[in-house]
């Protein structure tokens, strides 16, 4: 009695049988020996589970006994079943559907194939403990491996690995190595080193230049650093440098020195000119200076629209220093700058001790030089002006039928804390005097 019981499935013609056809049956049995070496495909059900059998002895629906077994149609993620369960065989599988297909012989291990993808699975034919291997699992070439697309590795390296490319969700691929030198090195076509990691170390050492849209350090550097680029939240880009000269130096292209940060110091040296888009703010002082050739100076240019005028104020050849301190007001129209002798400016008319006479209605306060007519028929108070210097000078002139007070301003009148009168048709002139006298009538 014939019996199918090879991993082929090919008839097994027992003695005696097939007589007058045993040809027809051996030719068949060739056949399909041929096909178990060839290419086939077969469309799978659209179903979460299925069965493909390989028949006995006949090539109808036989695809399963192909080496190469591309699979097409589905509709969903499915398990299938490779029957029977006693045959062990290799199969080249190219799951051509759009979902994973997950295979199984028994109740051993299965192994599944995700869409795109193809594997190379071998079963043991052990009946219903059956055991499907990846057959590609820890492959080893001998020689050069050549891909003519991608190599998309879809696990993580280990710390003991020679040599291995792998990949994780959150860290991308990752290139692992172990070296005496260096763990990870990458050379040109010229076997010249571009990139090295040092062995056991988070370094990297660039032989040559690195060109980037962006370079993004994002830690900090530290006091020790030979030349570091650093970063962190609050300082922004760091430059950390330690020479023997400079820490930091910026140059152009031309090899020439542009900014220097002097060794240990915190000053900034500029070569050249220092050309700014908006306001220049020094939080201390700001020196401005000039070499040897000459003395510092300050330029103001007119509006680009109008040409390129200037106004140029440039320091004296001074034989000591002078500070001159700028008033805390604008002024009042027709004042100049004077200076108390001292280095203190403050405002003062222009061309005599006395200002223009003014006619007041309201209450006010003077300034030195003042000359007041208050004109009022009802009281007002005129107030002498705030922290005089000896010399100041007011005069005022009560008409109109009011009373004017003279309102003393912290200061003494006639060496009195008091405030004085002035009735209408009298006129008084003060002069201060000192911090005791205050303001004289005269």
């Amino acid at each position: 009695m014939a019996t199918y019981v090879n991993d082929l499935r090919l008839k097994e013609i027992a003695t005696g049988d097939s007589s007058g056809t045993w040809g027809t049956e051996t030719n068949v049995n060739l056949e399909l020996i041929g096909e178990a070496m060839g290419y086939a495909t077969k469309a799978v059900a659209d179903a979460s589970s299925s069965t493909i059998t390989m028949p006995d002895g006949t090539a109808t629906n036989g695809e399963l006994r192909s080496l190469y077994l591309k699979l097409t149609g589905g509709g969903q993620a499915s398990t299938i079943t490779l029957a029977p369960n006693t045959i062990s065989k290799v199969w080249f599988i190219e799951n051509a559907t759009s979902y994973t297909l997950t295979f199984t012989q028994g109740s051993g291990a299965n192994v599944a194939v995700a869409a795109g993808q193809t594997k190379v699975i071998a079963s043991d034919g052990a009946g219903s403990g059956a055991v499907l291997y990846d057959v590609m699992t820890d492959l080893s070439v001998a020689g050069d491996l050549f891909v003519a697309d991608t190599v998309q590795p879809s696990g993580d390296t280990a710390s003991g690995d020679a040599a291995a490319i792998g990949y994780t969700a959150a860290e991308g691929i990752i290139v692992t190595g172990q070296g005496s030198t260096s763990d990870v090195t990458i050379k040109n076509d010229a076997d010249g080193t571009v990139l090295t990691v040092p062995t056991g170390t988070t370094n990297v050492d660039i032989v040559g230049v690195a060109t980037a849209a962006t370079f993004e350090p994002d830690g900090d550097t530290a006091a020790g650093d030979n030349a570091a680029i650093g970063y962190t939240a609050a300082e922004g880009l760091i430059l950390t440098g330690q020479g023997s000269t400079n820490d930091v130096t910026i140059k152009n292209d031309a090899d020439a020195d542009v900014i220097e940060v002097p060794t240990g110091t915190v000053n900034v040296t500029m070569a050249g000119t220092v050309t700014a888009a908006s306001t220049i703010v020094g939080n201390a002082g700001l020196h401005v200076k000039n070499g040897a050739t000459g003395a510092g100076f300050v330029q103001f240019f007119e509006d680009s629209d109008n040409g390129s005028n200037k106004v140029t104020l440039a320091g004296p050849a001074s034989t000591a220093d002078i500070t001159l301190t700028l008033p805390s007001s604008v002024g009042t129209s027709g004042q100049a700058l004077v200076t108390n002798g001292s280095g203190v400016l403050s405002f003062a008319a222009v061309g005599g001790l006395y200002n223009d006479w003014l006619i007041k209605t309201a209450n006010y306060t003077m300034v030195s030089g003042d000359q007041i007519i208050v004109n009022k028929t009802t009281a007002l108070t005129m107030t002498l002006p705030s922290s005089p210097s000896a010399g100041d000078v007011v005069t005022v002139k009560a008409t109109g039928g009011g009373t004017v007070t003279i309102g003393r301003n912290s200061s003494n009148i006639n060496s009195t804390a008091a405030d004085g009168t002035l009735n209408n048709g009298f006129s008084t002139q003060l002069v201060y005097v000192d911090g005791t006298i205050g303001w004289l009538q005269l």
